[in-house]
């Protein structure tokens, strides 16, 4: 054997190698293994690739530029595209945008994750992981590792704000009862000279800094031990937080007092001065901050708490006996008293009511619910008593899966986040930098060690990543919460901002701009109805079912029709009391009458479907059907047109019914004839920023292709499922609502943002002392503080003004 035919060992892996393992799709034989090997090896980064055909695995070897993404990338576009899923951690000790920074950097570098997203808001982190990647276990580890409490979130603890809230409290309470009296003692002297001169007649120098120091040191050791435990190590780490900016600053300040108090002959003497106060009011300042932010924070999130809270705990069966709503199975039947909540998904078996359904669909009316007619677990009970049995129980009832998609897109982050991530990615060290800097230079302009001490501190402390990391989450969580009470769930969180975007609204007609649900409109000649619903109760036409309704709505006795026989193209006929009467298109009868054929082109012009009715060979009257348009659809496309939208129809009606419900509605873009697997390409053609709104299954391939996909919850499943946002009332003006929400939570979020950075860009510099030299002012470590914790406060509560965004129906 020659020595080319010897493959040389492969080379050991760098030092900075990571380790992937994928499970792929549609490998089937020795060349799927040797195309998908090479394909991997020809990744930059990629230092080894192992294919296992027996296992469908990959183990690479690799490091950056290459990244588990853009190999499994690279493998589907192969064709052996790799199996991933999506798994949830429930994460403790997030505090700024550093942390959720860090905590995603630390999950994206264990092995197989593809992308990895920290929710500081939620608390929490979803991963999405190649199948054969880091086991849910291990990513809890990982991130537990660097300093942040996770577990899975099916087996975390419930995150619990209020009792976050109310340790917060305690401990805001403690440093401010500690803090008081050094505060007083230091800046009271300041502020009252007098004051200065009787405590120092009364309480040696010596002996007030030394009570100081004690209570200080109580209150570092105690509230502000969370933040010497978390930021330092994550300093000694080389990922520095919010926490490290504080436990440096503070420890600084305390440090060189201490110094001064115990030997003084250390420090020169025109710089003996303690700054105890400033230790332990930041402690205390940064604690009500995050208290103050942890009340608003909960009240971000009382939405989702409230459609929750909605699901009952308890059912009242048929024979009056109370049961959990958890050991309901599909099949039994439970009683709703007037005025109790729905307990279960359903349907009703006996009884009739007007149920409130406003929580699903935002609709202040409430629907009338008689037997065989749905109601959902949650909704409010009228007036009357219900019999309901039960259809869907737990994760699959309606409001389960409305708080599942609710949650998801709150989990999610927004394009407009990858900005704050570069940022927050150098924030700390960056800010830790500048402070080193100023304290520097203020030593080199001799101004002594306590002026730099000063600088330096006022820096670390005015610095606020905590605003940026809330900036963008905070404002998903109230505005997804206040869209799904208005019965708008968006599905996918990147619909949120691309909804925003959007320049056109492409609607489809039947069942979205229209009922869905022909009746009859117009009846021409005189006893038609009953032999016309005779004919058509063996009928299978789509305008069958509207002929019946009419006659039972008018309360029409229905004779017995024998003989029934369809034409097919033309209509059918039936021999009613020894009579033949027939009924279809105006091509079935040889005769008919002018006045009739003229009013028949007349209701046809209208877009309405014609039912001539008559005898063997002439027609004698007809009867017109029509989709009826949805009350407030034409109020909700003059509003989109009012929000500087351009809206068309998209629909498979012809030319004439297309152009008369446009003309009523008054839309002039109309597309009309275009067939379901065409509907894709009209919304292609419209060129960019597309929003399409559907409810069939015909619609779906429009939904995919418009930028947001808005599903009429009232459709198919298919339809939703296609979408991203569901309206789930299937009332056009959701899609205002949808709209208006998304323009918001993004005007909001940017908002947010500019406050934020501007902050920091704007203070950083005033902290440091860089307007001193001309007559500026300087910030103290104390009130550096205050503005930090306000900086977060307000853009919680910035945030929390998304809830008062009014729904267009009122």
């Amino acid at each position: 054997m020659s020595d080319a035919a010897i493959a040389p060992p492969p080379a050991p892996p760098s030092a900075d190698s990571r380790q992937a393992r994928f499970r792929l799709e549609g490998m089937t034989c020795a060349s799927c293994v040797l195309r998908a090997e090479r394909v991997l090896t020809a990744q930059p980064g990629v230092e080894r690739a192992v294919v296992n055909l027996s296992t469908e695995t990959a183990d690479v070897t690799y490091r950056a530029p290459a990244a588990p993404a853009t190999l499994a990338a690279a493998l589907a576009k192969a064709g052996y595209p790799a199996r991933e899923g999506t798994v949830v951690l429930g994460v403790e000790g997030m505090t700024c945008a550093a942390c959720t920074g860090r905590v995603e950097r630390v999950l994206r570098a264990q092995p197989g994750v593809k992308e990895a997203v920290a929710n500081l808001a939620l608390r929490r982190a979803t991963v999405t992981v190649f199948e054969g990647g880091a086991s849910l276990e291990a990513l809890a580890a990982a991130v537990t590792k660097a300093g942040y409490a996770a577990a899975p979130l099916e087996a975390a603890a419930p995150h619990d704000p209020a009792a976050e809230l109310r340790a917060l409290g305690r401990a805001t309470a403690l440093a401010g009862v500690l803090t008081l009296p050094v505060f007083l003692a230091e800046m009271g002297g300041h502020m009252i000279p007098a004051f200065h001169h009787w405590l120092m007649g009364v309480i040696p120098m010596q002996t007030l800094w030394l009570a100081q120091f004690v209570l200080v040191t109580l209150v570092l050791i105690g509230p502000g031990r969370r933040f010497f435990a978390k930021g330092l190590p994550a300093l000694l780490q080389g990922a520095p937080d919010m926490n490290s900016l504080v436990a440096v600053g503070t420890g600084a300040a305390w440090a060189y007092s201490t110094v001064v108090t115990f030997a003084p002959a250390v420090v020169p003497e025109g710089s003996r001065a303690v700054y105890f106060e400033a230790a332990s009011v930041i402690v205390f300042l940064i604690l009500l901050g995050r208290t103050l932010e942890a009340r608003a924070r909960g009240r971000a999130g009382a939405a989702i708490a409230r459609l929750v809270g909605m699901q009952p705990k308890v059912a009242r069966l048929e024979d009056g006996s109370e049961v959990p709503v958890a050991s309901l199975v599909p099949g039994m039947r439970v009683l709703v008293r007037p005025g109790e909540r729905v307990a279960v998904d359903g349907v009703v078996a006996s009884g009739a009511s007007a149920v409130d359904e406003s929580m699903l669909t935002g609709e202040p009316v409430p629907v009338t619910k008689q037997a065989g007619d749905a109601v959902t677990g949650g909704t409010v009970n009228g007036t009357g008593a219900l019999v309901v049995e039960v259809r869907q129980v737990g994760a699959a009832t309606v409001l389960a899966r409305i708080v599942a998609m609710v949650e998801e897109a709150q989990g999610t982050k927004l394009p407009v986040q990858a900005l704050v991530d570069r940022v927050t990615l150098w924030f700390v060290p960056v800010v830790m930098g500048i402070a080193v800097l100023a304290a520097a230079a203020w030593l080199v302009a001799g101004q002594g060690v306590a002026a730099a001490l000063v600088a330096g501190v006022s820096v670390l402390i005015i610095a606020c990543p905590c605003a940026m990391g809330l900036a963008t989450p905070v404002s998903i969580l109230v505005g997804t919460g206040r869209a799904a009470e208005l019965g708008v769930l968006f599905r996918r969180g990147e619909a949120l901002q691309r909804l925003s975007e959007v320049r056109v609204v492409g609607f489809d007609k039947t069942g979205t701009l229209t009922a869905g649900k022909p009746v009859v409109t117009d009846i021409l000649g005189a006893d038609l109805l009953a032999e016309a619903a005779a004919v058509e109760a063996g009928s299978e036409h789509p305008l069958a079912a509207a002929v019946l309704a009419e006659a039972a709505a008018r309360g029409v006795a229905v004779p017995v029709a024998e003989g029934f026989e369809a034409v097919p193209g033309y209509g059918a006929r039936a021999v009613i009391g020894g009579a033949v009467v027939a009924l279809g298109s105006q091509r079935m009868f040889a005769e008919v009458p002018a006045e009739l054929a003229s009013a028949a082109e007349r209701l046809a012009a209208e877009g309405k479907g014609l039912l001539f009715v008559g005898d063997a060979t002439a027609a004698r009257g007809l009867i017109a059907v029509a989709d009826p348009v949805k009350p407030s659809a034409r109020g909700a496309l003059e509003a989109l047109r009012g929000m500087g939208l351009r809206v068309a129809m998209v629909t498979g009606d012809n030319a004439v019914t297309a152009g008369a419900i446009a003309a009523r509605l008054g839309l002039d873009d109309v597309r009309a004839g275009v067939l379901p697997d065409g509907k894709g390409a009209a919304v292609r053609a419209m060129g960019g920023g597309v929003a399409f709104v559907g409810d069939g299954i015909n619609d779906a391939p429009a939904l995919a292709a418009a930028e947001v996909g808005l599903a009429m919850g009232t459709g198919t499943d298919v339809a939703i499922e296609a979408g991203d946002v569901v309206l789930m009332s299937g009332d056009p003006m959701g899609v205002v609502d949808a709209v208006r929400i998304s323009r918001a939570t993004m005007r909001n979020i940017r908002q947010n943002l500019t406050w934020a950075f501007g902050y920091n860009a704007a203070l950083i510099p005033v902290a440091a002392g860089l307007l001193v030299p001309f007559g500026g002012p300087q910030l103290s470590p104390m009130l550096a503080a205050a503005a930090m914790g306000l900086s977060s406060v307000f853009v919680l509560t910035n945030a929390l003004r998304l809830r008062a965004v009014r729904g267009a129906r009122g």
